[in-house]
């Protein structure tokens, strides 16, 4: 059974760490009680398993579709022993989004780990 919040905990902050705090809570569509409490007991919150979870399964997605890509260029070049510069554009375009999903991986795992490290 769950324990009913009934006490009441009352804090001095400034106009301003309240903005920030009531921004946070809004940006992660959750209440300053759950936000402050998640923080105490280094919790991650709900919508940050929510982030994780869409990124991850985006990102599979979009592997996925990349490699199935490459490999329909790689049959091609080694099909016709060369490469259309269309082609190769269409190619370079993929690595680059490939870059940048590594970029946004990177950042969302060093977001888990320092989680995870606390």
């Amino acid at each position: 059974m769950k324990e009913k919040r009934d006490k009441v905990i009352r804090a001095r902050v400034t106009s301003s760490e309240l903005e920030r705090i009531k921004k946070i809570s809004d940006e992660k569509g959750i209440y300053v009680t759950d936000l402050i409490l998640s923080s105490i007991d280094n919790k991650l919150l709900n919508s940050d398993r929510i982030e994780i979870m869409k990124f991850i399964e985006k990102q599979g997605n979009i592997f996925a579709k990349i490699e199935n890509n490459i490999n329909q260029i790689a049959r091609t070049v080694n099909t016709e022993k060369n490469i259309h510069p269309q082609l190769l554009s269409y190619y370079n375009e993929q690595l680059k989004e490939l870059v940048l999903l590594k970029d946004e991986q990177n950042k969302m795992f060093k977001k888990i780990y320092g989680f995870l490290a606390r």
